[in-house]
């Protein structure tokens, strides 16, 4: 099977070339992930999610085998699906699922919000045309630090509206900076991450995964955080 294959392939890179076999349990626990329509990059996100958790322990004793990638795997598959609004079958997530999300402050969103800009601009994933956009973030996340007991009530409605149309005012700047092979290539990938989905959605809601794929593999390329509040 192609995708347990790839999935040993890349667990081998991690393993520093040391070859852990993905047979018995272990190639029915990856055949589940395929089933599952785990996109394979989705998949090598959570295997280096467990190896991050696994290095900050100090230094490792043996090699990794993929049992132990499991549960990370998924959790960023859940994260995947949210993004793309999808549910386990594929088809759109209710209004309720889309709002299932963890509970976070407004202000240490925007601190988050503000900060991986200005790292993504510091180290030149971004350029000038998103100096304005930054500056934009950090007027509110200052004016929502002044904000005595919290941004409550109709101000913070007025926030949560100014920052969605920030992050899609991000999203479209962004889009604009690509050059045509950078854009084709997302396009493939986000075309590539929902190959398993495609029968089972309707048009139209596949046109909006994908758009949805490709705007979330954009973010990862400029190193761009969800602006949007309503989003997370």
């Amino acid at each position: 099977m192609e995708y347990c294959r790839e999935i040993e392939t890349y667990l081998c890179r991690k393993n520093d070339g040391h070859l852990i076999r993905v047979v018995g349990p272990s190639f029915d626990l990856v055949a589940g992930w395929a089933a599952r329509g785990i996109p394979l990059k989705v998949a090598f996100s959570g295997i280096d999610r467990y190896f991050e958790r696994y290095y900050r322990k100090g230094p490792r004793r043996r090699p990794v085998r993929i049992d132990f990638c499991d549960a990370d795997v998924l959790d960023v598959f859940d994260d995947w699906r949210r993004a793309l609004g999808l549910v386990a079958d594929g088809s759109p997530a209710s209004p309720e699922e889309a709002a299932a999300r963890p509970s976070q402050s407004l202000p240490s969103h925007l601190e988050r919000v503000v900060t991986r800009l200005t790292s993504a601009r510091a180290t030149g994933k971004l350029d000038a045309s998103f100096d304005a956009l930054i500056d934009r973030a950090a007027a509110e996340l200052d004016a929502a630090k002044r904000s005595k007991g919290g941004v409550r009530g109709d101000a913070r409605q007025a926030l949560l509206e100014r920052l969605r149309a920030l992050d899609t005012e991000l999203l479209r700047t962004a889009r604009a900076s690509l050059d045509e092979h950078t854009n084709s290539e997302l396009s493939r990938e986000a075309d590539d991450e929902l190959t398993s989905y495609r029968g089972r959605m309707a048009p139209d809601a596949f046109v909006r995964a994908r758009d949805a794929a490709f705007d979330r593999l954009l973010r990862e390329r400029c190193g761009l955080p969800v602006v949007d509040f309503g989003a997370l």
